[in-house]
């Protein structure tokens, strides 16, 4: 009788643990799925689809065919763009919802980091070490800088917070015009006004049919000379080609933590071209990531179980 009453609980399929993420409701069926060939249970008993974190798109998106009785897909990444092409899939109804509040503190530390590395010339101290060189000199500081930010949501804000008290002049672009607490967000089609008076320019836009490519030749054209582009969202927001000619040519410089290709392979031209700080796509995991990602799942699946609203529902099929 208890495995029948076992059975007709909607199960929800985890990365992490159940007995790792605390107290959980004890009315829904865990089965624990990192990205693993075999499957823990039949994909079409699914209600609670947690997607794998970091473990890339094809690996995301393998289950959503045959989860014929979904109604939830939760991500643990702020974006949503591995699984968002392919909620076709999947019956009416289903929610997806992305990871809101687990990123932000990580990503705007590392996008500060990046930013004061690339200014004060961090990487060539670095080689310079290695090569037992001193490299004194007056070098570009992030105070009096102006810092444009692309893509303002929840993570914008949160490098807006770690950027203020560094004395720059923020200002704010978004998909639209509003305002916000600290001054006016801008609308991307205002990027062609703003660019020319940036000295940082940021990306922390998703990955969207509007983003992709947004940083062409003719964006990274409007960019003054020796500014720096920071790149914290998606690979693909940048065209590649374009970046790589004008980091060449020695007019910009550039900070990514995302590529397009990525992983970015060995022999590729990004990795010896000049003015250019790289880092692997670790924006978001870091010792911050577990502790938020297990508040978030803790906090979905209760709603779930008793029916609230979910948080951070992005869209419904």
């Amino acid at each position: 009788m208890a495995d029948t009453l076992l059975n007709h609980r909607p199960q929800v399929w985890l990365p992490i643990p159940a007995e790792e993420i605390g107290p959980l409701p004890a009315d829904l069926d865990y089965v624990f799925w990192d990205g693993a060939d075999a499957y823990p249970a039949d994909p079409s008993t699914a209600a609670f689809y947690v997607v794998p974190y970091m473990k890339g798109a094809e690996v995301a998106r393998r289950p959503l065919p045959r989860m014929s009785g979904l109604r939830v897909v939760q991500t643990l990444s702020a974006g949503t763009d591995q699984v968002a092409g392919h909620l076709g899939d999947l019956p009416p109804g289903v929610r997806l919802c992305n990871a809101r509040g687990v990123h932000e503190a990580s990503t705007a530390e590392l996008t500060l980091a990046l930013t004061l590395a690339s200014l004060r010339g961090i990487p060539r101290f670095v080689r310079g070490q290695d090569a037992e060189e001193w490299h004194d000199g007056f070098y570009p500081a992030l105070a009096d800088k102006s810092v444009l930010i692309i893509g303002y949501g929840a993570i914008g804000s949160a490098i807006e917070d770690r950027f203020v008290p560094f004395e720059c002049d923020v200002v704010r672009v978004a998909r639209s015009a509003r305002p916000s607490p600290r001054g006016p967000v801008h609308a991307l089609a205002e990027l062609p006004e703003l660019l020319p008076q940036a000295d940082v320019v940021v990306l922390s836009t998703p990955l969207t049919e509007v983003t992709r490519g947004l940083v062409g030749a003719e964006f990274l054209s409007r960019m003054r000379d020796g500014a720096l582009l920071v790149n914290v969202a998606r690979g693909p927001v940048v065209d590649t080609t374009a970046l790589l000619s004008e980091l060449e040519s020695g007019r910009l410089h550039a900070a990514l933590d995302v590529t397009d290709p990525e992983p970015l392979p060995a022999g590729h031209p990004l990795w010896h071209a000049p003015n250019l700080l790289i880092s692997p796509h670790v924006g978001g995991s870091t010792s911050a990531f577990l502790p938020r990602a297990k508040r978030l799942l803790r906090a979905q699946l209760f709603r779930f179980a008793t029916g609230e609203p979910l948080n951070n529902v992005v869209t419904t099929t």
